[in-house]
């Protein structure tokens, strides 16, 4: 997978995160619960770390990063996604698919700490 794909999904996530946080901001605050707000909140929150981090995989170009920005960008879609639809609609079979998501960004960052402490071969 060539890096441009990274930047591409981050410059994607990180134009959704901006656009639904100002969304979720301006247009949602008087349709929304005060909790369904602060899900909103999580949900853009995490959306644009993890960009800033799939962009940066895709910045260094190292290979060995690859399977961790993949992870991420998953995990993004399943957890920030399935938690903007669930705050919006209230519909809780859209927060069930969000532990995968969380699943996958930990998996995401156990692979960026592994490759970063094991040996490599020079």
């Amino acid at each position: 997978m060539k890096k441009n794909i990274f930047i591409t999904i981050a410059a994607i996530y990180g134009f959704l995160g901006v656009a639904l946080g100002a969304f979720g901001a301006h247009a949602l605050k008087d349709t929304l619960s005060v909790e369904m707000i602060e899900i909103f909140k999580t949900a853009t929150y995490y959306n644009l770390i993890h960009t800033v981090v799939i962009y940066i995989i895709g910045m260094t170009g190292k290979v060995k990063y690859f399977r961790a920005g993949f992870f991420l960008s998953i995990g993004v879609f399943l957890f920030s996604f399935s938690l903007y639809i669930y705050a919006i609609t209230n519909n809780t079979t859209f927060a069930i698919i969000t532990p995968f998501g969380g699943i996958s960004l930990l998996f995401g960052w156990t692979l960026i700490i592994w490759e970063s402490i094991k040996k490599t071969k020079e």
